[in-house]
Protein backbone atom coordinates (compact mmCIF):
# COMPACT_ATOMS: atom_id res chain seq x y z
CA UNK A 1 0.00 0.00 0.00
CA UNK A 2 1.12 3.56 -0.75
CA UNK A 3 2.16 5.62 2.28
CA UNK A 4 0.15 8.51 3.65
CA UNK A 5 2.29 11.60 4.21
CA UNK A 6 2.01 13.86 7.26
CA UNK A 7 3.68 17.17 6.38
CA UNK A 8 2.90 19.94 8.83
CA UNK A 9 4.78 22.30 11.14
CA UNK A 10 2.03 21.90 13.77
CA UNK A 11 3.63 19.32 16.08
CA UNK A 12 0.44 18.61 18.05
CA UNK A 13 -1.59 18.11 14.86
CA UNK A 14 1.10 15.83 13.41
CA UNK A 15 1.23 13.75 16.61
CA UNK A 16 -2.53 13.24 16.64
CA UNK A 17 -2.68 12.45 12.92
CA UNK A 18 0.08 9.86 13.20
CA UNK A 19 -1.64 8.29 16.21
CA UNK A 20 -4.87 7.76 14.26
CA UNK A 21 -3.03 6.56 11.14
CA UNK A 22 -1.00 4.02 13.13
CA UNK A 23 -4.12 2.81 14.93
CA UNK A 24 -5.68 2.22 11.50
CA UNK A 25 -2.48 0.34 10.49
CA UNK A 26 -2.03 2.56 7.43
CA UNK A 27 1.59 2.97 6.21
CA UNK A 28 2.73 6.50 6.97
CA UNK A 29 5.74 8.79 6.60
CA UNK A 30 6.28 12.17 8.30
CA UNK A 31 8.02 14.95 6.40
CA UNK A 32 9.21 18.44 7.23
CA UNK A 33 6.97 21.10 5.59
CA UNK A 34 9.82 22.05 3.24
CA UNK A 35 10.56 18.47 2.17
CA UNK A 36 9.39 17.40 -1.32
CA UNK A 37 6.60 14.88 -1.60
CA UNK A 38 7.54 11.33 -2.61
CA UNK A 39 5.77 11.81 -5.97
CA UNK A 40 3.31 14.10 -7.76
CA UNK A 41 0.19 12.22 -6.64
CA UNK A 42 1.16 11.75 -2.98
CA UNK A 43 -1.69 12.08 -0.49
CA UNK A 44 -0.60 14.30 2.38
CA UNK A 45 -2.16 15.70 5.54
CA UNK A 46 -1.52 19.11 7.08
CA UNK A 47 -3.28 22.12 8.55
CA UNK A 48 -5.92 24.03 6.58
CA UNK A 49 -3.54 26.93 5.90
CA UNK A 50 -0.73 24.63 4.75
CA UNK A 51 -2.98 22.72 2.35
CA UNK A 52 -4.49 25.94 0.99
CA UNK A 53 -1.03 27.40 0.31
CA UNK A 54 0.35 24.38 -1.55
CA UNK A 55 -0.96 22.85 -4.76
CA UNK A 56 1.35 19.84 -4.76
CA UNK A 57 0.02 16.30 -4.60
CA UNK A 58 -3.35 15.63 -3.01
CA UNK A 59 -3.53 17.64 0.19
CA UNK A 60 -6.11 16.89 2.88
CA UNK A 61 -6.68 19.56 5.53
CA UNK A 62 -7.09 18.60 9.16
CA UNK A 63 -7.94 20.44 12.36
CA UNK A 64 -7.89 19.32 16.00
CA UNK A 65 -11.60 18.50 15.68
CA UNK A 66 -11.48 16.65 12.34
CA UNK A 67 -8.57 14.22 12.77
CA UNK A 68 -10.57 11.02 12.16
CA UNK A 69 -12.47 12.54 9.24
CA UNK A 70 -9.29 13.85 7.58
CA UNK A 71 -7.59 10.45 7.85
CA UNK A 72 -10.69 8.80 6.41
CA UNK A 73 -10.69 11.15 3.41
CA UNK A 74 -6.95 10.66 2.89
CA UNK A 75 -7.33 6.88 3.09
CA UNK A 76 -9.96 6.95 0.34
CA UNK A 77 -7.81 9.15 -1.87
CA UNK A 78 -4.81 6.91 -1.23
CA UNK A 79 -6.66 3.80 -2.34
CA UNK A 80 -8.56 5.42 -5.19
CA UNK A 81 -11.85 4.21 -3.76
CA UNK A 82 -14.80 5.25 -5.86
CA UNK A 83 -18.38 5.92 -4.82
CA UNK A 84 -19.86 3.37 -2.42
CA UNK A 85 -23.33 1.95 -2.89
CA UNK A 86 -23.94 0.81 0.71
CA UNK A 87 -21.96 2.15 3.65
CA UNK A 88 -22.59 0.05 6.77
CA UNK A 89 -21.57 0.87 10.32
CA UNK A 90 -21.46 -1.85 12.97
CA UNK A 91 -21.74 -0.73 16.59
CA UNK A 92 -20.79 -2.87 19.58
CA UNK A 93 -22.59 -1.00 22.41
CA UNK A 94 -20.81 -0.55 25.71
CA UNK A 95 -19.44 2.22 27.94
CA UNK A 96 -16.70 2.59 25.27
CA UNK A 97 -18.49 1.50 22.07
CA UNK A 98 -16.68 -0.30 19.27
CA UNK A 99 -17.32 0.95 15.74
CA UNK A 100 -16.53 -0.59 12.35
CA UNK A 101 -17.48 0.64 8.88
CA UNK A 102 -17.71 -1.30 5.62
CA UNK A 103 -17.98 0.06 2.07
CA UNK A 104 -19.90 -2.41 -0.08
CA UNK A 105 -18.90 -5.21 2.28
CA UNK A 106 -15.20 -4.28 2.50
CA UNK A 107 -13.88 -3.29 5.93
CA UNK A 108 -12.60 0.28 5.73
CA UNK A 109 -11.94 1.22 9.36
CA UNK A 110 -12.55 0.64 13.04
CA UNK A 111 -12.58 2.88 16.10
CA UNK A 112 -13.01 2.66 19.86
CA UNK A 113 -15.07 5.58 21.13
CA UNK A 114 -14.93 7.08 24.61
CA UNK A 115 -18.60 7.99 25.00
CA UNK A 116 -21.88 6.29 24.07
CA UNK A 117 -23.33 9.56 22.82
CA UNK A 118 -20.37 10.07 20.45
CA UNK A 119 -21.46 7.22 18.17
CA UNK A 120 -23.98 9.07 15.97
CA UNK A 121 -21.68 12.08 15.57
CA UNK A 122 -18.79 9.80 14.61
CA UNK A 123 -20.89 7.97 12.05
CA UNK A 124 -21.99 11.23 10.45
CA UNK A 125 -18.44 12.61 10.37
CA UNK A 126 -17.03 9.49 8.70
CA UNK A 127 -19.94 9.28 6.25
CA UNK A 128 -19.24 12.81 4.96
CA UNK A 129 -15.83 11.59 3.76
CA UNK A 130 -17.17 8.59 1.83
CA UNK A 131 -19.44 9.11 -1.15
CA UNK A 132 -22.30 6.63 -0.82
CA UNK A 133 -25.87 5.95 -1.91
CA UNK A 134 -27.18 4.26 1.26
CA UNK A 135 -26.10 4.20 4.88
CA UNK A 136 -27.09 1.66 7.53
CA UNK A 137 -26.18 1.70 11.23
CA UNK A 138 -26.31 -1.83 12.68
CA UNK A 139 -26.28 -1.94 16.48
CA UNK A 140 -25.70 -5.02 18.59
CA UNK A 141 -28.38 -5.81 21.14
CA UNK A 142 -26.12 -6.89 24.01
CA UNK A 143 -26.95 -3.91 26.25
CA UNK A 144 -30.55 -2.81 25.82
CA UNK A 145 -30.14 0.60 27.46
CA UNK A 146 -26.97 1.55 25.58
CA UNK A 147 -28.32 0.09 22.34
CA UNK A 148 -31.49 2.19 22.64
CA UNK A 149 -29.57 5.36 23.50
CA UNK A 150 -27.37 4.94 20.40
CA UNK A 151 -30.37 4.04 18.24
CA UNK A 152 -32.34 7.10 19.35
CA UNK A 153 -29.42 9.42 18.58
CA UNK A 154 -29.05 7.87 15.11
CA UNK A 155 -32.78 8.07 14.37
CA UNK A 156 -32.86 11.77 15.31
CA UNK A 157 -30.22 12.33 12.61
CA UNK A 158 -32.29 10.45 10.04
CA UNK A 159 -30.00 7.42 9.87
CA UNK A 160 -31.31 3.97 8.95
CA UNK A 161 -30.97 1.73 12.02
CA UNK A 162 -31.00 -2.05 12.42
CA UNK A 163 -30.71 -4.15 15.59
CA UNK A 164 -28.47 -7.22 15.29
CA UNK A 165 -28.64 -10.30 17.51
CA UNK A 166 -25.18 -10.29 19.15
CA UNK A 167 -25.41 -14.01 19.88
CA UNK A 168 -24.64 -14.46 16.18
CA UNK A 169 -21.47 -12.36 16.47
CA UNK A 170 -19.78 -13.34 19.71
CA UNK A 171 -18.40 -16.83 18.97
CA UNK A 172 -14.62 -16.84 19.36
CA UNK A 173 -14.43 -13.17 20.33
CA UNK A 174 -13.26 -11.87 23.71
CA UNK A 175 -15.73 -9.51 25.33
CA UNK A 176 -12.95 -6.87 25.23
CA UNK A 177 -12.46 -7.12 21.43
CA UNK A 178 -15.05 -4.49 20.56
CA UNK A 179 -13.61 -3.81 17.09
CA UNK A 180 -14.01 -7.44 16.01
CA UNK A 181 -17.53 -7.62 17.42
CA UNK A 182 -18.48 -4.38 15.68
CA UNK A 183 -17.17 -5.76 12.39
CA UNK A 184 -19.25 -8.92 12.70
CA UNK A 185 -22.30 -6.86 13.64
CA UNK A 186 -21.83 -4.79 10.48
CA UNK A 187 -21.80 -7.96 8.36
CA UNK A 188 -25.14 -9.33 9.61
CA UNK A 189 -28.55 -8.16 8.42
CA UNK A 190 -30.60 -6.91 11.37
CA UNK A 191 -34.15 -5.87 12.17
CA UNK A 192 -35.05 -2.40 10.91
CA UNK A 193 -35.97 0.10 13.64
CA UNK A 194 -38.08 3.12 12.72
CA UNK A 195 -39.13 4.56 16.08
CA UNK A 196 -37.42 5.84 19.21
CA UNK A 197 -36.84 3.16 21.82
CA UNK A 198 -37.50 3.39 25.58
CA UNK A 199 -34.44 3.93 27.78
CA UNK A 200 -35.25 2.15 31.04
CA UNK A 201 -32.19 0.54 32.68
CA UNK A 202 -32.73 -2.78 34.44
CA UNK A 203 -31.60 -3.40 38.01
CA UNK A 204 -28.71 -5.51 36.77
CA UNK A 205 -27.43 -2.62 34.63
CA UNK A 206 -27.60 -0.25 37.60
CA UNK A 207 -25.67 -2.68 39.80
CA UNK A 208 -23.01 -3.03 37.09
CA UNK A 209 -22.65 0.78 36.95
CA UNK A 210 -22.30 0.85 40.73
CA UNK A 211 -19.58 -1.81 40.49
CA UNK A 212 -17.87 0.27 37.82
CA UNK A 213 -17.99 3.33 40.08
CA UNK A 214 -16.16 1.35 42.79
CA UNK A 215 -13.49 0.26 40.30
CA UNK A 216 -13.01 3.79 38.99
CA UNK A 217 -12.72 5.21 42.52
CA UNK A 218 -10.40 2.36 43.62
CA UNK A 219 -13.01 1.08 46.05
CA UNK A 220 -13.62 4.42 47.78
CA UNK A 221 -17.02 5.34 46.34
CA UNK A 222 -20.16 3.55 45.23
CA UNK A 223 -22.65 5.80 43.47
CA UNK A 224 -26.31 5.59 44.47
CA UNK A 225 -28.84 3.74 42.33
CA UNK A 226 -30.35 7.14 41.45
CA UNK A 227 -27.01 8.41 40.15
CA UNK A 228 -26.43 5.09 38.37
CA UNK A 229 -29.72 5.55 36.54
CA UNK A 230 -28.68 9.08 35.49
CA UNK A 231 -25.48 7.60 34.05
CA UNK A 232 -27.39 4.81 32.30
CA UNK A 233 -29.76 7.16 30.49
CA UNK A 234 -27.03 9.67 29.61
CA UNK A 235 -27.88 12.56 31.93
CA UNK A 236 -24.52 12.25 33.70
CA UNK A 237 -21.11 10.82 32.91
CA UNK A 238 -19.58 8.43 35.43
CA UNK A 239 -17.07 11.10 36.46
CA UNK A 240 -19.91 13.55 37.12
CA UNK A 241 -21.80 10.92 39.13
CA UNK A 242 -18.69 10.22 41.23
CA UNK A 243 -18.24 13.94 41.90
CA UNK A 244 -21.84 14.23 43.05
CA UNK A 245 -21.52 11.18 45.29
CA UNK A 246 -18.36 12.66 46.85
CA UNK A 247 -20.26 15.87 47.57
CA UNK A 248 -22.98 14.13 49.57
Amino acid sequence: MEHLVVRTSDFRLAWRLIGVIQRRKIPCVQLHPDDPLPHDESVWLASVAEVDSCQEGQGVAATENTIELAVERAFHLLNGLGPTVVLVFGVDPGPRPGLAWLADGVLVGVAQLEMVDDVADHIEAIATGIQHDRLIARIGDGSTTLRNRISNCCLVRGLAVEFVDERRTSRGISRHHHHAAATRIALIDGVRINHRQPVSPAEGELRELQRRSRRMSEGNITISSKLAKSVAVGRLTMDEALDRQRGK
